[in-house]
């Protein structure tokens, strides 16, 4: 039996690896979205707290952060990244801080495998400036 930790590091591997080999270009503007927010999600959450994070995101309407998205809810199974969003929303206190808790766990795990796998910088701010790029 693994523990949550071991569970979470292997599907959040097996979705980070996907997403690596479909924008195998470590220049990839998509890729470095992806990154950036695996990044800074973790901060989002522990500031704003997770039903703000979460539709922060969801407000970027940028494929690879809805992909960050929809990968988050699959690693907790929640889903559909609308599912996590409803449940953020409708959660008790009690459900809310476990889910909290779930997604800090595999936002840890977005952002290691962020830096080692598809190799964007913590530093980097791709979102920032790619956002001016297409506007």
């Amino acid at each position: 039996m693994q523990s949550r930790e071991q569970e979470y590091a292997a599907k959040v591997y097996v979705r980070v690896e996907n997403f690596r080999a479909q924008h195998p270009d470590e220049k990839d503007k998509d890729r470095k979205r992806y990154g950036s927010m695996a990044h800074k999600l973790p901060i989002l959450v522990r500031q704003a707290g997770l039903v703000q994070a979460l539709a922060f995101v969801q407000s970027r309407d940028k494929v690879p952060t809805n992909q960050l998205l929809s990968d988050l809810a699959q690693t907790v199974d929640a889903g559909s990244a609308a599912n996590l969003l409803d449940r953020s929303r409708q959660a008790n206190l009690p459900e809310y801080i476990y889910l909290t808790d779930q997604v800090m766990l595999a936002l840890k795990w977005y952002k290691r495998f962020a830096q080692s796998v598809l190799k964007v910088d913590p530093t980097e701010d791709a979102e920032e400036s790619n956002d001016s790029e297409s506007s």
